[in-house]
């Protein structure tokens, strides 16, 4: 048996990501979404809840860097950066706060304080949180995800996405032709060392999660063959697929993201009838988080 759950990050960021995951949910294969606290378009977000189909799930994106914070700077300290700007933004970088995350320099009682606000804000909304997944993964780091399980359980929360996958077959002349697409495999080798972990610590809090995470790797670069050989080699069991589809807008052009154009290419890939074919011809059960 073959389950998927189709996640769109970054929900809130702007009004046309906000736009294209609606769309990508009601003509397309997205079963859920997660929805960013602190983002500027977090307001037209919640508005474009009540657009989509009922099975979808909405989940909250725990925003630990390259965003800003849900509570004042004087409470979280050790998750701003040593210089932190005016407007108090985390680190901006994943690997300054990998850094920070593997020297014991963030605080569990901050971050656990920092993500109940931010699940707080949607549950506030009136959205009902049917899972947590952290802005560029950063709940893999070992500090960084027994407070966001504890913060997940205080909310009411329960389910979690698993960064951790495996490898599926790419064609070498798809590495070749993108020499970042190589630096991704050796940087996800390396950070599927904490796996290990990440179940220990699920299995303690009791929390639901899908048996790993596909698609990360393709981020920025997925196309229609992509996504059907991700489809093709899917193995046995429950899986997310993690997209992030939107369109490249003048509001993009004030985010700080080095996704842009890939945002409309993989919203196009995910309303495709050839998408939804090769889902059917393999018979993958879609799903949202509430049906783990």
């Amino acid at each position: 048996m073959r389950r998927l759950v189709i996640n769109a990050d970054d929900f809130g960021i702007t009004r046309g990501i906000n736009r294209a995951i609606v769309e990508g949910c009601r003509a397309g294969v997205i079963t859920s979404t997660t929805l960013m606290a602190t983002a500027s378009a977090f307001d037209d977000a919640v508005s474009c809840v009540r657009q989509l189909p009922p099975k979808v799930g909405v989940g909250c994106h725990v925003v630990l860097l390259d965003g800003v914070p849900a509570l004042k700077p004087e409470q979280i300290p050790s998750l701003l950066p040593a210089s932190p700007s005016t407007s108090a933004e985390f680190r901006t970088t994943l690997g300054s706060f990998a850094r920070a995350a593997l020297l014991g320099q963030l605080n569990p009682a901050e971050v656990e304080a920092e993500a109940t606000a931010q699940i707080h804000r949607l549950q506030v909304a009136g959205v009902s949180v049917s899972h947590l997944d952290c802005h560029k993964h950063a709940h893999m780091f070992p500090r960084i995800l027994p407070p966001v399980l504890r913060s997940a359980l205080a909310c009411g929360v329960k389910a979690l996405r698993n960064p951790f996958g495996p490898l599926l077959p790419m064609p070498a002349s798809r590495i070749l032709q993108n020499p970042k697409t190589w630096r991704r495999v050796t940087e996800l080798a390396v950070l599927r060392s904490f796996a290990s972990n990440f179940k220990r610590e699920l299995a303690r809090y009791g929390l639901r999660t899908p048996d790993g995470s596909v698609g990360v790797l393709h981020t920025g670069t997925l196309d229609l063959d992509a996504f059907l050989r991700i489809v093709e080699h899917l193995p046995e069991g429950t899986w997310e697929f993690v997209c992030h589809p939107g369109y490249n807008d003048a509001d993009l052009d004030h985010v700080r993201t080095r996704l842009r154009q890939s945002r409309e290419t993989e919203l196009a890939v995910l309303t495709s009838p050839e998408a939804r074919a090769a889902l059917a011809h393999r018979g993958i059960e879609l799903i949202s988080f509430r049906d783990l």
